[in-house]
C-alpha cells in the first residue's frame, strides 16, 4: 500500500473542509488495484484482511501457530454472534422494539440482547454509552462493518475466511497501543495478537500478572503452583454475558458479573428526574454486582422518594438528612425482582425449547446442537436469578 499522491491528499482536505466527515479512513493506492480506501487506525478489520489476503509468504511464518486456532466451527458452537437467528433475538436499537418481525422469545440476557420477555420495554429515546449492554447488536455492528471495509477493497473476499479469521483476532488479541500513541476512540482499536500467550485461559482474580512495557509482554506467576496446575491470567474486570459474547463462555464463579437495571429504572422516572441525572452524570448504567448495586444505581433509587431539591443536597454533599437507608434497599430490591421474575420466565421458556430440540429426530445433528446452545444459555439465566437472590437478600 502506497500514498495516493499529493493531489488525492489535497482533495481528501478539500472534502473535509466542505463538510464532509472523516474518520479513520483515507484514500491510499494498491499495488496491482489502483486507488482504494484504507483504514488510518489499526483496525480489526485491518488485522482480519492482512490473515485472510496477506502474502502467503510473509504469513508462512505463521503456520505453526495458525495451526493451533479453533476452527469456525467451534466458534459458531459457543458464540451466541453466529447462532441462528431464533436464539439470537434482538432489540439492536435498544428502542425497544425487536429487530426482528419473528415472534420468537428472546432467550438471552438483556444485557446481550437488549430485550426482555416479562415486560415490555418503555424507549428511552435517549443516546448515552452502553459498554456492557446491547452487547450482540455491538458485536454484529463491529462484524458487519469490518466486514464492508474489507470487501470493498478485495470483492472476492470469502466470508468463511474472513469470519474465522475476524473471530480469532476478537477473541485472542491483547490490549494494544502503539508507543507514543494514545488510546484510541474505540478500544476495539487497540489490539494486538502475542503467540503462545493466548493459550492462558481466563480467571477472574488471575495469580498472573500481565505487563506491557510498550515493547514486550511479560507474564508472571504471583502464586507458587503446583505441577499439573492450571494457570490463568485475567482478561479483565468483565461480566458473564460480556465473556459469553465476546470469548464464547463465561465462568461459574466471577466477582464481577453484574446484572444492569437501566430498562427497568427509566419508566419510572419523570422527565425532570431523568434530566437531573443526565447533569449530574448517574444516568443509565445501573450495575447491580452481588456485593451490591453501584452508587449510581443508589442515587436513582432516591429519586423514588427524596424531592429534587433534597436530592440535590445529597449529591452535592451539602445534607443527607432525607437519606433513608431502608427506603433505598427496598426500592433497589424491587428493581431487582423484576430482573429476577425475567430469569424464571425465561429459564421456562428455554426449558420448553429444549423438549422440543429433544424430540426432533428427524435432524438429529441440528438437534443436538440447538440442545447445547440452550444448554449454555440455561445456565447462564440460572446464575442471573441466583445473582438476583443474592443481591435481594443482601438487602434486606
Amino acid at each position: 500500500m502506497d500514498s495516493p499522491g499529493e493531489e488525492h491528499l489535497a482533495f481528501t482536505q478539500w472534502a473535509a473542509s466542505n463538510g464532509a466527515q472523516i474518520n479513520g479512513i483515507a484514500p491510499a493506492r494498491f499495488p496491482g488495484r489502483r486507488l482504494g480506501m484504507v483504514a488510518t487506525r489499526t483496525l480489526q478489520a485491518i488485522m482480519s484482511a492482512y490473515l485472510t489476503h496477506g502474502d502467503a509468504e510473509l504469513l508462512k511464518p505463521l503456520d505453526a501457530w495458525r495451526r493451533t486456532w479453533p476452527s469456525l466451527q467451534e466458534f459458531e458452537e459457543t458464540m451466541p454472534v453466529l447462532w441462528p437467528e431464533h436464539l439470537r433475538q434482538l432489540n439492536s436499537s435498544g428502542s425497544g422494539t425487536a429487530s426482528s418481525s419473528s415472534s420468537e422469545p428472546s432467550i438471552l440476557p438483556p444485557s446481550i440482547s437488549g430485550s426482555w420477555n416479562s415486560f415490555s420495554e418503555t424507549p428511552v429515546n435517549v443516546d448515552y454509552e452502553t459498554r456492557y449492554q446491547q452487547l450482540l447488536a455491538q458485536q454484529e455492528k463491529r462484524l458487519k462493518d469490518s466486514w464492508e471495509h474489507v470487501v470493498a477493497i478485495f470483492p472476492d473476499t470469502k466470508w468463511e475466511s474472513f469470519a474465522w479469521n475476524w473471530f480469532i483476532i476478537n477473541s485472542r488479541s491483547f490490549y494494544y497501543t502503539s508507543p507514543g500513541k494514545g488510546e484510541p476512540e474505540d478500544w476495539n482499536d487497540a489490539i494486538a495478537l502475542v503467540p503462545f500467550a493466548d493459550y492462558f485461559n481466563h480467571e477472574d482474580d488471575a495469580a498472573c500478572g500481565v505487563n506491557f512495557d510498550g515493547s514486550k509482554y511479560t507474564f508472571t506467576a504471583t502464586k507458587k503452583y503446583k505441577k499439573g496446575e492450571e494457570i490463568f491470567m485475567s482478561y479483565g474486570a468483565h461480566s458473564n454475558d460480556f465473556l459469553l459474547v465476546e470469548y464464547g463462555f463465561y465462568l461459574d464463579r466471577n466477582e464481577s458479573d453484574s446484572i444492569y437495571l437501566d430498562d427497568i429504572i427509566f419508566p419510572e422516572l419523570s422527565l425532570p428526574q431523568k434530566k437531573e441525572l443526565a447533569l449530574r452524570e448517574y444516568f443509565g448504567n445501573y450495575e447491580v454486582l452481588e456485593e451490591g448495586p453501584s452508587t449510581s444505581t443508589q442515587l436513582a433509587a432516591c429519586l423514588k422518594y427524596m424531592s429534587l431539591r433534597d436530592w440535590r443536597k445529597y449529591v452535592l454533599g451539602q445534607s443527607d438528612r432525607s437519606v433513608d437507608r431502608q427506603k433505598t434497599a427496598a426500592v433497589i430490591r424491587e428493581w431487582v425482582d423484576t430482573y429476577r421474575k425475567e430469569s424464571i420466565a425465561t429459564i421456562e421458556i428455554i426449558e420448553n425449547m429444549k423438549r422440543k430440540a429433544v424430540t426432533a429426530n428427524s435432524k438429529a445433528v441440528e438437534s443436538k446442537k440447538e440442545t447445547e446452545r440452550l444448554d449454555m444459555i440455561l445456565g447462564r439465566w440460572r446464575q442471573i436469578q441466583q445473582l438476583c437472590e443474592k443481591v435481594i437478600e443482601r438487602l434486606k
